[in-house]
């Protein structure tokens, strides 16, 4: 699906309708400080194997693809999820 790099929607700090630049969303980095991560490390730890059991097949062929908007008025960056898709892709135009 092609998505236009600059979009007229909502934002929510403004409260009125502004122009927001769109970029794909991309995770960060893991913090290995958080307490999640540390759980995790925790119980891997030792002669057992896996935390949980890994799946064999795949259920899902696709992802939810989510992209992020950033209002070029005042830089509040929401994020929107664009549904289950193979590619999106961010264009100039439409």
């Amino acid at each position: 699906m092609k998505f236009p790099r600059e979009v007229r929607t909502y934002c929510p700090r403004c409260k009125t309708y502004t122009v927001h630049q769109a970029s794909p969303y991309k995770p960060g980095k893991r913090r290995s400080l958080a307490q999640g991560q540390r759980r995790y490390l925790r119980k891997l730890k030792g002669y057992g194997s896996k935390r949980k059991p890994e799946q064999k097949e795949f259920a899902k062929t696709t992802e939810k693809q989510v992209i992020k908007l950033k209002c070029t008025v005042c830089g509040y960056t929401l994020h929107k999820c664009l549904g289950r898709m193979k590619k999106a892709e961010i264009v100039e135009k439409v």
